[in-house]
């Protein structure tokens, strides 16, 4: 499978043009499990009171608030380079009146603006995939995380039993991307999704990839049938 393009100033202008309609079709496309899958995340960080955590490719700051509101006295930086996707995160971050606990910021994931072991914590939900450079946004978060600092990223995968993975496939290669065209109004970026799936590596690959990079104690845990992954691990 050929892999799609992710030069940054494509990705980022491909998720300034979705950013309206971002959120429900997380929600309607999941059926409502991207809820329960970010907050399984959230609950993997095992958070210590008044921790400094890193959401990185934060996106419209779903996971930023639900740290926030898991963790008492968290405080989060949420990194991501679209623009409008970090501009609907700020409304929704005012709305539920958090802006005291979370900072969102214009920035790469080949350079995440924090110092070195700036960090207690940090996630990345559904974004990695989406890094020109993973090797890069690995080192990077591997630098910014304090020793023994938790990583924990959120993933597509492909599930293995075989009349899921058949009947998955079909839904995932055809109809989401139709549904996510017509609603989002955007040509391509649900077509994107499937294709940057389809040449994503598999969990114990991307596991070897995480612990090549400081990390230990890596997990690769399947969620819904394997339908997406939570990577677990910490900074050594």
């Amino acid at each position: 499978m050929t892999a799609p393009d992710k030069t940054p100033h494509r990705i980022a202008g491909m998720f300034d043009a979705i950013a309206p309609r971002y959120d429900f079709l997380n929600h309607a496309l999941s059926l409502g499990l991207d809820r329960r899958w970010r907050q399984r995340a959230v609950d993997a960080l095992e958070l210590p009171a008044g921790a400094r955590v890193l959401d990185l490719c934060a996106g419209t700051a779903d996971v930023a608030m639900a740290i926030a509101r898991s963790s008492r006295g968290a405080s989060v930086i949420g990194v991501d380079f679209s623009e409008v996707m970090l501009q609907r995160g700020l409304a929704k971050v005012r709305k539920a009146l958090l802006e005291r606990s979370i900072s969102l910021v214009r920035g790469d994931a080949a350079c995440i603006p924090l110092a070195r072991g700036a960090c207690d914590a940090a996630a990345v939900a559904f974004g990695i995939r989406n890094v020109a450079a993973p090797d890069l946004a690995l080192s990077e978060l591997a630098r910014v995380l304090r020793p023994g600092a938790r990583l924990v990223i959120l993933e597509f995968g492909q599930p293995r039993i075989p009349g899921i993975r058949t009947l998955y496939g079909w839904y995932f290669r055809y109809l989401l991307p139709l549904i996510g065209r017509l609603v989002s109004r955007h040509g391509s970026a649900y077509s994107y999704l499937p294709a940057s799936v389809g040449v994503f590596p598999p969990p114990e690959e991307f596991a070897r990839q995480i612990a090549s990079h400081g990390f230990r104690k890596v997990q690769a845990v399947s969620l819904t049938m394997g339908i997406v992954y939570l990577y677990v691990a910490e900074r050594a």
